[in-house]
């Protein structure tokens, strides 16, 4: 972390909360004109999310768009994404999108090409640099960031410094999900990569979109000082799939299944968000069910844009010639699917689970257990709340389904009242605080 480079301590960079100074009483009309251009420019927005892997990343900026964008014109907002998926996929009107070369994460901290022709240092290269590009062009009144405080594998460190020497009315803006692996190994990553000090130095706030009651993310991973008093919790960022200022790609307008296949036998939609690494859950369900033909159920299972071709394969050749099994290649819209299911079968992705939360649905989750205890650690909390029950992957997990499966098809609904203390507010709420975060004399900003 040696090579970021700031001229001085955050304090002294100019703050939005102090007065302009007072217009002098002979100002002439010229000015007046052009003062009244500035205050009344849209407010630039620049999102960057690395998108190393799945879908969750890329959904979560998407649905914080389309709430900016819908607030009567007040925000320009930029996407700098890494997405391999976002020309497929369902954008916010008015959102501009600048793609970055596409990379895949091969473990803790290390990463590749998605491209195999190119070495990853240039691909790392070229994103650094459109990074730097987007600033010193876009010239942004907030940076928000998307989970990554340095970027992936440091790639914002220069466009961080760049901000802090020549924007300094810039603000920026971390967003971190409700949790991002064990306490003790973000606390340990942290340190070695200096984190908390680029967190003091390059960021004014840090989002959290996650709820404070059910994980206290400044108390867990040992945020202090000033870097905890500038925690916001937002609440779940969940997408609204009907907002208005939403155009579709493909249009959805109700659940992704074949209503005349399923006949009206209660249905188990079974996710695992992008797919990437989904196949264990996919072929342990469609085994489970096997002994289920006492309890009837017509199973909806979404593959995901990001699963392999071959494990794609092999899951319509297990399902072929079952009339009460449908493949469904993937979906940009979930939602719809989770509020007409009876059950849901999935792992424990941000996105997923919130969404699951969001229309209360019955759920089953089966988080992954490595490289991260992020899954693990939201599952086990929701169990615990009693509003989904979790089946932890082993080498029974057909087994566990099985039983798992069996109770959630015939026992009720979790109490309404346990939702309750889960707050599913984020994009509005992140919406409100950066808006207070605009300056009123945009003046000084130009």
């Amino acid at each position: 972390m040696n090579n970021f480079l700031v001229t001085g301590p955050l304090a002294e960079a100019p703050s939005f909360a102090s007065a302009p100074p007072a217009a002098p009483s002979n100002v002439n009309r010229t000015k007046i004109r052009r003062s009244a251009l500035i205050s009344s420019r849209k407010t630039k927005i620049l999102l960057y999310s690395h998108d190393t892997f799945g879908l969750g990343h890329l959904r979560r900026n998407l649905a914080i768009a389309d709430r900016l964008l819908a607030q009567d014109g007040q925000f320009s907002v930029r996407l700098l994404t890494g997405s391999p998926v976002i020309d497929h996929w369902s954008l916010p009107r008015g959102l501009q999108v600048h793609a970055m070369p596409a990379v895949v994460k091969d473990g803790a901290e290390r990463y590749r090409s998605h491209d195999p022709r190119s070495m990853f240092a240039l691909t790392k290269g070229y994103r650094e640099a459109l990074i730097v590009k987007s600033v010193l062009h876009y010239r942004p009144d907030i940076v928000l960031v998307d989970h990554a405080p340095a970027g992936m594998n440091g790639e914002l460190l220069a466009a961080l410094s760049l901000i802090r020497r020549e924007l300094p009315g810039t603000r920026t803006i971390l967003g971190l999900r409700d949790i991002l692996d064990a306490p003790s190994i973000v606390k340990q990553v942290w340190d070695e990569q200096e984190i908390p000090t680029l967190l003091n130095q390059a960021y004014d706030q840090i989002f959290v979109y996650g709820s404070q009651s059910l994980f206290d993310v400044a108390a867990n991973y040992g945020l202090t000082g000033r870097c905890a008093a500038s925690v916001r919790y937002c609440g779940y960022v969940v997408a609204a799939p009907d907002a208005p200022s939403r155009t579709l790609n493909e249009p959805v307008t109700g659940p992704c299944w074949s209503a005349e296949r399923a006949a009206g036998r209660p249905v188990v939609l079974v996710t695992a968000g992008g797919g990437g690494d989904g196949f264990f859950l996919m072929d342990a369900y469609l085994n489970a069910i096997r002994p289920l033909a006492c309890c009837p159920s017509y199973s909806v299972i979404v593959m995901g844009p990001l699963m392999d071709a071959a494990q794609k394969a092999a899951l319509r050749a297990a399902a072929e010639h079952r009339p009460d099994i449908e493949l469904i290649d993937h979906t940009t819209n979930l939602v719809p699917s989770l509020r007409a299911a009876n059950l849901a079968v999935a792992m424990a992705g941000y996105n997923t689970s919130a969404e699951i939360i969001a229309t209360r649905t019955r759920a089953i989750l089966v988080p992954r257990t490595a490289p991260r205890a992020e899954q693990m650690i939201r599952a086990s909390l929701l169990a615990h709340l009693g509003v989904v029950d979790m089946v932890v992957p082993g080498p029974d997990l057909v087994d566990q389904l099985t039983r798992a499966l069996t109770t959630g098809l015939t026992t009720p609904a979790p109490d309404p009242g346990l939702w309750e203390s889960l707050d599913l507010n984020g994009a509005q709420r992140v919406t409100a605080h950066v808006s207070a975060m605009v300056p009123h004399d945009r003046e000084r900003a130009w």
